[in-house]
């Protein structure tokens, strides 16, 4: 069996490591796991929980990121995630029990906002501004925003894996994410995390 390294980097998030396995973590989409409940749909999500000293497991394409528990040292708690994340990936584990659990970024309770359809042609054009310009370098980060909804000038956006509760989100949104979409959508007026 060939010897698997695991890359750590930190994140914007100081509570957040991001960990690259080396190898495809989800094939499409991405999971945010934000409770023990919602960790029972994959076994390395639950294991991660299992720690108990974690609030946040999230799933990108090349990445794991882990939302450490406010107080909680990462010195001591990254060995055992690495111990884990490697027992994982060398066993070729699957990523989810069942084929039904996997692949989609937004829990199945969580529904979008009903867009207007009048507004067909201003929601085409945020979707695709975030697809291309926002969500790539938000990976890069260890995390992801989804689209939610626009409604008389707002976007809705939902912050996913290090972005959710990371002190410069709200800067990132304002600052970076708004500031893109009034440039180019002259419609959009605000943008605000769900």
């Amino acid at each position: 069996m060939a010897r698997m390294l695991i890359e750590t980097e930190t994140t914007p998030n100081p509570a957040t490591l991001k960990f690259l396995p080396g190898r495809t973590v989800m094939d499409a989409g991405t999971r945010d796991f934000a409770t023990p409940e919602e960790a029972e749909a994959s076994p390395l999500a639950e294991a991660i929980f299992g720690l108990g000293d974690v609030t946040g497991v999230f799933f990108g394409r090349d990445f794991v990121s882990v939302t450490a528990a406010p107080g909680v040292d990462w010195a001591s708690l990254k060995p055992d995630v690495l111990a884990i994340l490697l027992d994982h990936f060398s066993a070729e584990m699957p990523l989810f029990h069942g084929p039904s659990a996997a692949g989609f970024s937004v829990p199945p309770a969580e529904e979008d906002f009903a867009d207007d359809p009048a507004d067909a042609d201003i929601v085409a054009q945020i979707r695709e501004l975030i697809d291309t310009r926002v969500r790539p370098a938000v990976a890069n980060d260890g995390g992801d925003i989804v689209y939610r909804g626009f409604d008389k000038g707002k976007v809705f956006l939902r912050m996913q894996g290090a972005c959710s509760g990371c002190p410069s989100s709200t800067a990132t949104l304002k600052n970076g994410i708004e500031q893109l979409l009034r440039y180019y959508v002259p419609e959009v007026t605000e943008v605000r995390a769900v």
